[in-house]
């Protein structure tokens, strides 16, 4: 049982689900590629996401039992895009510094603390007529308490590679299609176990009606290497997810956005240890300097 409850909790790395990886998939939804204009923002990330069950190794199909639990987390990031061009495109920097409380109804465990910090020391924004795009790069630190399968650090570091665009299908952009890509390139932790690398896509339609936009949106994670070191097997998993955003410009004059999104589990398989699936609750609230 230990181990199962071990690898519940390495999938949901950082703030929620993550198959192999610190990336949350459904943090992001409508216009997910598309980088603001030059100035300073804060964007606070307040996720839960709720397991109903566990997948088995290398199969969709559940394991028995009550394997319950939940994460939930405020994940604080901070980006600051430059008036300096580089490629083209607005440069700028960005940090994610997470709180994380973990609560396992089949482990009996709960912890709360401050998880894996993630540094970027580049985001390139570019900005068509029609359409934006982005490029991303930085590390998740392996920062966060990971001495208890409950503490909110995973125990290793990752690199963090992203790419993607936003269309906008009229003049007026009342319609709009993005797809965004995060990369992870997993290292080994302490006891020499070294998670196989992953891709998320975060995907997004969305309709402006008046100030707010609506939309449906979804991610597909999937694990593109196999685990390695003791315990390591050629199994790799999968999870994904569809679901609906509501934004709505809270304080237009002050710069004010808040963000509202669910997220359903429809597949996940497991990989190496079993893998949880479950649902995703995300408000996400945005302030401009």
């Amino acid at each position: 049982m230990k181990k199962i409850v071990l690898s519940a909790l390495t999938a949901l790395a950082g703030i929620g689900a993550s198959a192999g990886g610190h990336y949350v998939p459904g943090v992001e939804g409508i216009q997910a590629a598309s980088v603001p204009p030059p100035g300073m923002y804060y964007l606070g990330y307040l996720v839960n996401y709720s397991i109903d069950e566990l997948r088995a190794p290398g199969s969709s199909d559940s394991l028995p039992g009550h394997n319950t639990g939940t994460v939930s987390a405020l994940a604080n990031r901070f980006v600051y895009i430059s008036g300096t061009k580089l490629l083209g495109a607005d440069y700028g920097v960005e940090a994610i510094v997470p709180v994380i409380r973990k609560s396992f109804a089949f482990a009996g465990e709960s912890n709360t603390g401050v998880g894996d910090v993630y540094l970027g020391p580049l985001v390139l924004g570019w900005h068509g007529g029609n359409w934006d795009a982005v490029a991303a790069a930085g590390v998740w630190f392996d920062t966060g308490n990971s001495d208890s399968i409950s503490k909110p650090g995973n125990g290793y570091k990752s690199t963090m590679l992203t790419g993607g665009g936003t269309y906008y299908f009229d003049a007026a952009k009342k319609w709009t299609g993005s797809a965004l890509v995060r990369y992870e390139i997993n290292s080994a932790n302490d006891a020499s176990f070294e998670p196989g690398d992953q891709v998320t896509m975060e995907w997004g339609f969305g309709k402006s009606i008046g100030p707010v936009q609506l939309g449906v949106v979804g991610y597909d994670q999937w694990q593109t290497s196999t685990d390695s070191g003791t315990g390591a097997s050629g199994n790799k998993s999968a999870r994904h997810a569809i679901g609906a955003e509501l934004v709505y410009p809270l304080m237009k004059e002050a710069g004010v956005m808040l963000k509202a999104a669910y997220y359903n589990e429809y597949s996940a398989k497991g990989g190496t240890n079993p893998e949880p699936k479950g649902s995703t609750l995300r408000f996400t609230f945005v302030k401009a300097f």
